[in-house]
């Protein structure tokens, strides 16, 4: 589907009007929530309790019916999907990892392709990503290299990855002067389609070439989206950039959702960005909300996705639940 911020949706994303309902501790305010914390981690008490969970639009929001998926018998073509922010520490790598660990669960064939210089997504896996002698920088400038040659295995049954250093900042550079250079990505990732049920490629937070590429190589876009004032403010240039290369380069890019991360209906800010966000978007922001959870630096550390780390916690669950509505669509 496309999507525009003009009209009535770029007024809701004028979140300077956010500001209006900031207030300096100590200001006094509402008498079922207590007032901000300087750590911004205000806590409900007692009878705060019932009423915020009518106020957290999150709880409020009409949830669509999502069928249980169906199991396959025959893998691809795959559905290629980047996760896309330019704003960093959004959760993009996060989502990647636990999306494609949750589909696995049903049954599907997962390609994770680290398209970021910084290597989080390999690293998030267990992997070195200084310790590689070839990752996707060389399948993208080497003719010689092709995608089976950095393909690693995970931990988790069904999904696979192609890692990234910081070689792969070069590339910027040097596909500047490439023909065709939006589409190498594209390219490079053809022959895996058919043998995955779903390619997720973690982007970098830019927009710059790398991030092109992937949007050009790409069937959808999930967007993940911090429930904060910075995060939503940016929304309106990515969805902008989407637009340019649906118009331009790729006719069957389109946004799959919007997905809520880090949100802590404890906060008015919180829920405030959340009910902004749902109502320009609508339909197009996930049922699935993502909370913030101690859970998920700890799986970074144990280098696995919370579905196997802690898989009956509340962030494993919500992964899950977000694989059913990607399945869904």
């Amino acid at each position: 589907m496309g999507m525009s911020t003009s009209g009535s949706e770029s007024a809701l994303l004028d979140v300077d009007g956010l500001r209006s309902t900031v207030r300096r501790p100590g200001d006094g305010g509402s008498p079922t929530v207590d007032a901000e914390a300087d750590d911004d981690t205000s806590r409900l008490r007692g009878p705060a309790v019932a009423a915020a969970r009518v106020l957290d639009p999150a709880q409020a929001r009409p949830r669509r019916s999502i069928p249980e998926p169906r199991p396959i018998e025959v893998h691809g073509p795959a559905r290629v999907v980047a996760l896309c922010n330019q704003k960093g520490g959004v959760g993009k790598t996060t989502s990647t990892i636990n999306l494609g660990a949750a589909l696995t669960e049903y049954g599907r064939r997962v390609l994770l392709v680290d398209f970021d210089p910084q290597g989080a997504l390999s690293v998030g896996l267990g992997v070195q990503p200084h310790q590689l002698d070839r990752t996707i920088y060389n399948v993208l400038m080497e003719s010689s290299v092709g995608l089976d040659d950095v393909l690693l295995k995970t931990n988790v049954p069904g999904m696979d990855l192609v890692p990234s250093n910081i070689d792969l900042s070069a590339a910027e550079v040097q596909l500047v002067g490439e023909v065709a250079r939006e589409q190498t990505l594209s390219r490079m990732i053809a022959p895996a389609v058919p043998d995955y049920d779903f390619v997720l490629i973690d982007c970098q937070p830019s927009l710059g070439l790398l991030t092109v590429n992937a949007l050009t190589a790409a069937d959808a876009v999930i967007i993940p989206l911090e429930c904060e004032f910075f995060s939503l403010r940016g929304v309106a240039l990515l969805i902008d950039t989407i637009e340019k290369v649906r118009e331009r380069l790729n006719p069957r890019l389109h946004v799959e959702g919007i997905l809520a991360t880090m949100y802590d209906s404890r906060t008015v800010h919180g829920r405030e960005v959340f009910a902004r966000v749902v109502e320009a978007f609508g339909d197009t922001v996930f049922d699935t909300v993502v909370t913030r959870t101690v859970r998920f630096p700890e799986t970074t550390v144990a280098g696995e996705p919370i579905t196997t780390w802690a898989p009956s916690s509340s962030g494993a669950l919500q992964y899950r639940a977000l694989a059913k509505e990607v399945l869904a669509k």
